[in-house]
């Protein structure tokens, strides 16, 4: 165990709060540091490098009727009588500890618990719908857990933001059953009792109860279908949602999920952008059209003919459901895509929740023409909103990403909507000035 916790809690306070102080000020081969455990001090340096505020609230990025409609529709919904019963035994209210449910991003999805502390908690912004990811408010046990993939235990100063050092917490991730995609986190939140050995067990205790719950619930609601169905694969088994996660993968991801299974396949770079087309184009397309987007101008359809039958087999196996039609070219079913969710939410105005949504340019190593096209289409999109409509915490967020860093003119916008004293203005400044020089 490390020494600061042999020594009093009070002098341990001190000691973490003089490293957390050094660290802020760039000092990152201070001695001071080495005395801070491991897993906090790298995640304090995440935080740093990634200009994370050590005094900033977390942002609010599902509004009331956002949260309600997304927690419906989260799996983690199915499970959450589960959650208090094995964390918040007797009366919730009078718990003397407060639970969080986050999804896979960091964005707090439930609250409950101790009525007294969370009319405190909710000072430092724990709140529901807001985003307590590692990257945006530093270092916290669910998004430090999640960042890591495995039980996290923070203890008051350990925090990264300051206005999270009254508090200590134990949480951690909880994964797909079968697909061990991280669904989300689970969090307990107090004083030192919730940091203790015990505590870690039953955090993660429930973590793995829920996980099998899940994977029970499935088996047993397959097991109720299983007579009914029929032997040879159909595309009459509609799933309830499929969607096609493009954004910043070079390997596109296809997911589809229903009251009963989820199934998920990585696609090849081909088989995703035509994938991507049918999706964006859902009236159909001609071969000649679907093969003018994919391979270019000037190729025969005949290139396109032996790649659909492979795309094909894969999804007859998989996803029986999305096999395309021909003559034309159409999905027969609905397929999302990652992409055009951030376009809805953007003309939705729901800027906040699109820009932490966008994970990067879309299929960015296709050179497949209607794949360029459409990332520029997003990109764009997602540029002319942050500069129209945006508000500032918004706008600076995006001068943090890849398309933003680049971005004199979101940039300057940035630097005339900050107030004159601000201290992010000197930061700003000289990113416009080294922009500046490249381009001359």
């Amino acid at each position: 165990m490390p020494s600061q916790w042999q020594s009093s809690p009070e002098a341990s306070r001190l000691i973490i709060e003089r490293a957390h102080e050094e660290l802020l000020a760039g000092n990152l081969d201070d001695q001071r540091l080495q005395q801070v455990r491991p897993l906090v001090r790298a995640s304090w340096e995440r935080s740093w490098r990634g200009r994370v505020g050590p005094e900033s609230p977390p942002a609010l990025e599902l509004t009331r009727d956002e949260l309600e409609e997304y927690r419906r529709a989260h799996p983690l919904a199915a499970v959450m009588d589960t959650i208090r019963g094995l964390l918040l035994p007797g009366t919730p209210e009078d718990a003397g500890v407060v639970i969080a449910i986050g999804d896979q991003a960091g964005r707090l999805l439930w609250i409950e618990g101790d009525r007294q502390l969370q009319s405190l908690t909710d000072d430092m912004g724990f709140v529901a719908g807001a985003n307590w990811a590692e990257d945006a408010v530093g270092t916290t046990a669910p998004g430090t857990a999640l960042a890591l993939g495995q039980p996290v235990q923070i203890r008051g100063a350990e925090h990264y933001n300051r206005l999270v050092h009254p508090w200590s917490c134990t949480a951690a991730p909880v994964r797909d059953p079968e697909t061990q995609r991280v669904l989300g986190v689970i969090d307990i939140t107090g004083g030192p009792e919730v940091v203790t050995p015990q505590a870690r067990l039953l955090v993660d205790a429930t973590a793995r109860a829920v996980e099998s719950e899940l994977l029970i619930t499935r088996l047993r609601a397959r097991a109720e279908v299983a007579p009914r169905v029929h032997p040879a694969p159909t595309r009459t088994r509609a799933a309830a949602r499929a969607t096609l996660h493009v954004l910043g993968r070079d390997r596109a991801r296809l997911e589809t999920a229903s009251d009963h299974e989820e199934s998920v396949i990585e696609l090849s770079a081909r088989h995703a952008a035509i994938l991507l087309m049918l999706a964006v184009h859902r009236q159909g397309l001609s071969a000649e059209r679907l093969t003018e987007l994919v391979y270019g101008a000037d190729v025969s359809p005949d290139t396109l003919r032996p790649e659909m039958v492979r795309l094909r087999k894969v999804l007859e196996q998989r996803m029986p459901e999305l096999v395309p039609e021909s003559r034309p070219y159409r999905l027969p079913v609905t397929l999302d895509t990652d992409a055009q969710d951030v376009m809805s939410l953007l003309d939705r105005g729901a800027h906040r929740v699109a820009l932490t949504a966008y994970r990067g340019p879309v299929l960015p190593e296709s050179t497949s023409p209607g794949v360029e096209e459409f990332r520029d289409t997003v990109r764009a999109a997602l540029r002319e909103a942050m500069l129209s409509e945006a508000s500032l915490d918004v706008l600076l967020s995006y001068a943090e990403i890849p398309e933003g860093q680049s971005d004199a003119e979101a940039l300057r916008l940035a630097l005339e909507m900050l107030p004159a004293r601000s201290p992010k203005r000197p930061g700003l400044v000289a990113r416009i000035e080294r922009l500046e020089r490249a381009q001359a």
